[in-house]
């Protein structure tokens, strides 16, 4: 009897027996997949614990991310739309999406449903509520059009225009449109998005994009007609429950598809639904808000960004911001894995200058290396000049010079005039980082531009241009040759317009190329706006090859959660909160990555409090691969090379931030203090290797060069009164000779350079500026004033 058998055989007999915990069932065949849910669905209640395991390992492999699809006889087909009925008709709800997946995926004729559709459709629409309304509707198709007819009617009572409008709509497309949509219609707002795959090809039906547009600017008419005064305005009651969720749904294929109509839309509606049209701190659809909100982590678009940007500065309820700053974070993230739209910036009107203030035409040379964006604007006998670079300036001149701040006449006579420059000034600055996250998450799709395109959008955009010469790009000037090149340090090479372009990264690179690139950041003080010259390489090691499919190369760590948790959302991925209850003790934080093609997850568990701190343990690193529209867990060497860097790169900062042994005043004892003394001064990871080859190349432009030197993981620092070894993975410090710790809490007032000025790096890292800090204080360790730093260095040995 083989595996299926036995199953069959548990599910028909209570008093069966059944080996083990929850049963495996890869080497079930699809086919007897299905069989298997139908005999486990029809089963009622008590099953026996045998049951009970079996039907668990059968819905975990079904319902979850990673199903295989059953596939079903016409007979299953049949006997699945039955067992559907008689159990709507015993508990009053069966889930009808495994009926029409049952029949999408019939190995055979379809059989004819029409009596237990019917049946189904009689129970339902007699409920008082009606769920899975799309998959209904389709059920009574099934059934026949008296059905169809009495659905549609049920689904309609006092639901509103915007409700009437989808479900007619809906009522009226292909058995197929209507079985592909269920998917993405639910109950409610708050269920989790169905998958991208689902919304892609719900988006190609030209019925239901048509309604996604007039529901949406029905929903803007509506917030218009409150702001008017023609509806009269109660406190998050703009749109019903069930509207909310229907206008999300069109958002989001709107989204999918970036319809050119989005943009001028969500300028009238984001602010129509975030502000009351009385002084009242209320919203007029805070649900609305936050459902878009939602939509955009789904499928964002820059200029929804900058509209949600512009509403959290100006809504009046305390709570609102925080939760639009949360989402915004993930949005940011998803963005940067939507390349085809996140380079799309406008240019507001500014042109292009060089650093002297002369405009200059855009062309196709690149020879202006203190190029950026201005926009002038009069008030008076002042000039207000924006000036884009690094980051965006607002600075007023007078007769060409420029003055230290806004002129009194300008801040009495042209208010309105000064704050739109100011909040232009925010949202240049919040398009520059959301162009420097986007450009940066193209590394996972390995995004390729036109030459052409690439020069004039990006390179000589006025508000792009200084993101962009500032990184390193690949240029295929033949095929199969790819040309490196920097921008900012040289001319381009000639290639036609359809030519690709890509951003360089070190992986794809020889060591002494790396090495080239990095001399030449230095050697100009470039500064890049993520790093790229630097960035580290993660490459599978043999202990991986022989796990295969999952990575021990950051697990048994301990850390503390909460910033973990943090961190999990600042970097875009999905994570359930851990805690002290049931199943609050282990998750598996995951992130989309390669255009939905990749997904890494990283298991980590509950620990332990520490006081008043959580801490958590890390665990494996693992890896699954979108095959027909599931998941499938991957080997780590069918892992693209770039995929699994990208991917081991955000778990190494996890890990390094977040560890226990950075905590230089870790104090407690038990196993967290033996895992701190051992993992305080361990081997460098590849986060800490970087940090070291940049201190090799900058310790002798310092002013403390002769009193450092850098030995392993260490860079040693000789004081007057000790000799100090600062380990460059924890920033952790050792004394000679006698190997004694030295604590040194950091304030948040502590400079890179204390006193001697600010130290160049070629990109952002706190840990290497602290590392910076620390020596340069114990170079000239007998000016230190701290008592608590002096009891330790002056210790007795």
């Amino acid at each position: 009897m083989n595996l299926a058998e036995r199953l069959m055989h548990v599910l028909s007999d209570s008093e069966a027996e059944l080996d083990g915990p929850v049963p495996d069932l890869s080497p079930v065949s699809d086919e007897q997949l299905g069989e298997l849910l139908v005999q486990a669905y029809g089963l009622g209640t008590p099953v026996s614990p045998a049951q009970a395991r079996v039907r668990f390992a059968i819905d975990q492999v079904v319902r979850n991310g990673e199903a295989r699809q059953p596939r079903y006889t016409p007979d299953a087909c049949l006997r699945l739309f039955e067992v559907l009925a008689e159990r709507t008709r015993d508990s009053g709800w069966a889930d009808l999406a495994l009926g029409l997946a049952a029949l999408e995926h019939c190995t055979g004729p379809r059989p004819d449903v029409s009596a237990p559709a019917t049946a189904l459709v009689e129970l339902l629409v007699a409920q008082d509520s009606v769920r899975q309304p799309y998959a209904l509707l389709a059920v009574a198709r099934c059934a026949g059009e008296k059905s169809l007819r009495m659905v549609v009617e049920r689904l309609c009572q006092d639901v509103g225009p915007i409700v009437a409008d989808e479900f007619a709509i809906v009522a009226g497309l292909t058995p197929d449109e209507q079985a592909l949509l269920s998917r993405i219609d639910r109950d409610h707002r708050f269920l989790p998005s169905p998958s991208g795959d689902a919304w892609r090809r719900s988006s190609e039906s030209p019925a239901y994009v048509a309604f996604a547009r007039r529901a949406l600017e029905a929903a803007a008419d509506r917030t218009d007609a409150i702001r008017a005064g023609d509806i009269p305005y109660r406190a998050d009651k703009a749109f019903t429950d069930r509207e909310v969720t229907s206008l999300g749904q069109a958002a989001r294929v709107a989204l999918l598809r970036d319809e050119p109509w989005l943009p001028a839309l969500f300028d009238r509606l984001l602010p129509g639904i975030a502000l009351a049209p009385t002084a009242a701190k209320t919203l007029p659809s805070q649900a609305l808000l936050y459902e878009l909100g939602r939509a955009a982590q789904d499928f964002p678009t820059p200029e929804l960004v900058t509209t949600l940007r512009t509403v959290r500065r100006t809504v009046r309820h305390a709570g609102v911001p925080k939760q639009l700053d949360k989402m915004l974070k993930k949005i940011e993230a998803a963005l940067a894995e939507r390349t085809d739209v996140a380079l799309r910036l406008p240019r507001l009107g500014f042109d292009t200058t060089t650093t002297t203030g002369t405009t200059t035409t855009t062309g196709s040379a690149v020879d202006d290396s203190g190029a950026g964006g201005v926009l002038r604007r009069t008030a008076g006998d002042y000039t207000a000049v924006v000036t884009v670079t690094e980051t965006a300036t607002l600075v007023w001149e007078k007769d060409g010079r420029p003055l230290r701040s806004t002129p009194a006449p300008v801040r009495r006579d042209h208010a309105a005039l000064v704050k739109e420059l100011r909040e232009l000034v925010k949202r240049v600055d919040a398009q520059l980082v959301t162009l420097a996250r986007a450009l940066e998450g193209g590394f996972t799709v390995d995004a390729v531009h036109p030459y052409g395109w690439w020069r004039t959008e990006l390179l000589e955009h006025p508000l792009a241009r200084t993101t962009v010469r500032r990184l390193i790009w690949e240029i295929e000037v033949a095929p199969g040759e790819w040309r490196a090149v920097l921008p900012e340090a040289g001319s381009l090479p000639d290639a036609p317009d359809d030519a690709p372009v890509r951003l360089w990264h070190p992986i794809r690179s020889t060591p002494e190329a790396v090495r080239a690139w990095r001399d030449l950041l230095l050697e100009r003080r470039i500064r890049q706006p993520f790093k790229q010259a630097f960035r580290e390489i993660y490459l599978l090691t043999p202990a991986e090859v022989e796990t295969r499919v999952y990575s021990n190369r950051f697990a048994a760590h301990l850390v503390h959660y909460r910033r973990l948790f943090a961190l999990f959302r600042a970097r875009g991925w999905a994570s359930d909160r851990l805690g002290p209850w049931d199943a609050g003790d282990e998750d598996e934080a995951e992130r989309i990555l390669a255009a939905g093609e990749w997904r890494i997850r990283f298991i980590h568990r509950w620990a332990d409090w520490s006081g008043d701190d959580e801490l958590a343990a890390t665990d494996q690193v693992r890896f699954a691969r979108r095959v027909g529209g599931a998941w499938r867990e991957a080997p780590l060497a069918d892992v693209p090379p770039l995929v699994f860097s990208e991917a081991m790169r955000d778990v190494d900062l996890f890990v390094g931030v977040t560890s226990i042994a950075a905590d230089p005043d870790w104090t407690d004892g038990g196993p967290e203090r033996t895992y701190w003394e051992r993992a305080r001064f361990a081997e460098l990871t590849e986060s800490a290797e970087a940090r070291r080859d940049v201190l090799e190349r900058i310790l002798p432009r310092l002013k403390i060069a002769d009193r450092c030197a850098i030995d392993g993981r260490y860079l040693v620092v000789r004081g007057d009164l000790r000799t100090y070894r600062i380990h460059l993975g924890s920033a952790n410090i050792l004394m000679e000779p006698d190997g004694s710790y030295l604590c040194i809490v950091p304030s948040r007032r502590t400079g890179t350079g204390s006193g001697t000025g600010k130290v160049f790096l070629p990109f952002e890292d706190d840990r290497l500026s602290l590392i910076l800090s620390k020596a340069f204080l114990l170079a000239a360790d007998t000016a230190i004033t701290d008592e608590s730093i002096l009891a330790q260095i002056r210790r007795v040995i």
